[in-house]
């Protein structure tokens, strides 16, 4: 069966001062299967995380497509990683790090910049979500500055809505390994085994 097409973008408020100015959207996901669109606001998405109610079509999609369970993503996405937060922002604004951050936007395309600013959004992000010394991939999600669109319209990148999830020993199948909602669980560990010098 063919895989769907999907337009996903998240367009929380950043509240730091890498993103000056920036107002948060009352509908930050937004899913495109087709010829029809679904909007998924914070409320649905900020309901599913606090108590795993699914009222929304285009977030329940996204979840079918996981390759996990909903429970398994809800939980992965509130756990918590404590993450040393000096050592964690001077890789991310390393050559490496740049590298690392390109590589996680692997299919951000926003509407308006479509990839100019996508290693500086995740990047602000991450940084402001671990300004506590803990992360989570809701965090991340939470903080991101501008719409974080993940295009799956094209068998080519950046539009085949792929994403790069690590490490490729924790999934199985494809959904698990590219999904953008497996890859938001896994990211933060990701960025913990980074800060510890793991990675």
């Amino acid at each position: 069966m063919a895989k769907p097409a999907w337009l996903l973008a998240f367009g929380l408020a950043l509240t730091v001062s890498t993103a000056p100015g920036l107002a948060a959207p009352t509908s930050p996901v937004r899913w495109n299967t087709g010829g029809a669109v679904w909007t998924t606001s914070a409320k649905a998405l900020n309901t599913f995380l606090s108590t795993g109610q699914i009222t929304d079509r285009g977030l329940e999609d996204g979840l079918n497509g996981s390759g996990w369970t909903s429970q398994q993503i809800q939980q992965g996405l509130n756990k918590t990683y404590a993450v040393d937060f000096i050592r964690l922002s001077r890789f991310l604004y390393s050559d490496a790090g740049v590298s690392f951050l390109d590589q996680q936007t692997r299919s951000y395309v926003p509407y308006a910049t479509l990839k100019a600013q996508s290693v500086e959004a995740l990047r602000s992000a991450i940084i402001a979500d671990a300004a506590d010394g803990q992360i989570s991939g809701a965090g991340i999600l939470a903080n991101l500055p501008v719409d974080f669109r993940l295009a799956d319209i094209s068998a080519k990148s950046p539009l085949d809505g792929a994403q790069d999830v690590w490490p490729q020993s924790g999934c199985k199948g494809g959904a698990q390994c590219t999904s953008f909602l497996s890859w938001a669980v896994f990211l933060p560990a990701n960025l913990q085994a980074i800060s510890q010098g793991r990675r």
